[in-house]
């Protein structure tokens, strides 16, 4: 047997540990694969060789033959919310326990860096998609070379309607509903809205339950109560700081998400404000912060994890040509939690 040797330069493949162990390049495949058919000792010899020569196994390679790389292209707006966190956490759970990588990526809301990464996905050749649209994407013409290779595309969060994709959501129009229905159930009358951009489904159908829950109670619609911003926190103070100066002064304030919503608290608070007495407030994802800001926020309970989840096992399974729901939208539960910033004093 030849001295097997380190090499820092030269790409080790299974020829170079054949040559060294003076056996076949099939034999070193099949002991490098665990092969059943190969003896322990020699199996022993091989992989030991394979370490101290430095032999990487090339994935990439493979993936070629079998046409699969066991990747999953994710692209998402921000990762930067708990929300989308708890989301990739889901994601994580079934991708790993399937036996599959994520590649994350951020679009920053930009519609144009959301397209390059779809196509750097497309050459980077994942098995499928799992994605949620930013702000100002207004059609999905970009996934189409995607769809005709057959790669699948599953839309979560935001979403939009394709009859060859699958888009997992919660009921945002009835979440809307609930939010403001409470508010005017604590004898609110006059209750904003601050909401995102109103190209996506989530914001768009959270105005609509809004919207349905003012008509339901005879309250006129007044645009001057909706903000509609970017949802960040500094976008909250100025939002907050327009109420602040609306006159009359609204009773109650649905925000589209948490952090606005606690960035509110805190602006009404400075401005000697009393929350929920002379405004009542109400967010949405139930982030963590909100049970830390005092009064605590009553808010939209948001699947995460579970949407997660269930956007992954429904990629891997049509991967797997297992059978999964065949539907084009899947609706998760949400619910509303009560906590002290909305209960007025009757």
């Amino acid at each position: 047997m030849q001295a097997i040797e380190m090499s820092s330069h030269k790409e080790i493949t299974i020829y170079d540990i054949a040559k060294a162990l003076e056996i076949s390049p099939a034999t070193v495949s099949r002991g490098l694969k665990d092969h059943p058919g190969i003896r322990k000792d020699t199996k022993k010899r091989i992989l030991e060789a394979a370490r101290v020569m430095g032999y990487q196994h090339n994935t990439f390679a493979s993936s070629l033959r079998v046409k699969k790389t066991h990747t999953i292209g994710v692209v998402i707006p921000r990762l930067n919310s708990y929300f989308m966190s708890a989301v990739i956490a889901g994601m994580e759970k079934v991708a790993n326990d399937r036996g599959y990588m994520l590649i994350i990526s951020q679009s920053q809301e930009a519609v144009k860096k959301e397209m390059a990464l779809i196509n750097t996905m497309f050459n980077s050749r994942v098995d499928g998609l799992l994605v949620s649209l930013a702000y100002d994407t207004e059609n999905i013409e970009h996934f189409n070379g995607v769809l005709k290779k057959d790669i699948p595309v599953i839309f979560f969060d935001r979403v939009a309607e394709h009859t060859k994709c699958t888009s997992i959501i919660i009921d945002n129009a009835r979440a809307g509903f609930d939010a403001t229905t409470h508010l005017l159930d604590q004898d609110c009358k006059r209750v904003a809205y601050i909401g995102g951009n109103l190209n996506r489904n989530v914001y768009a159908d959270r105005l609509k339950g809004y919207r349905q829950a003012l008509a339901d109670r005879g309250i006129a619609y007044d645009p001057e109560l909706v903000i509609i911003n970017n949802l960040s926190e500094q976008a909250a103070i100025d939002a907050a700081q327009q109420i602040i100066r609306m006159n009359p002064l609204p009773d109650g304030i649905f925000a589209a998400n948490d952090t606005s919503a606690v960035a509110c608290i805190r602006e009404l608070k400075q401005a000697g404000i009393q929350v929920p007495d002379q405004i009542a407030v109400v967010g949405f994802n139930n982030d963590p912060i909100s049970r830390v800001i005092e009064p605590n926020l009553t808010t939209i309970h948001y699947p995460g994890h579970e949407m997660g989840e269930i956007a992954a096992t429904t990629l891997i399974n049509t991967l797997s040509n297992l059978p999964s729901a065949n539907l084009n939208t899947l609706v998760l539960r949400h619910n509303l939690i009560i906590r002290q910033s909305s209960i007025r004093k009757k």
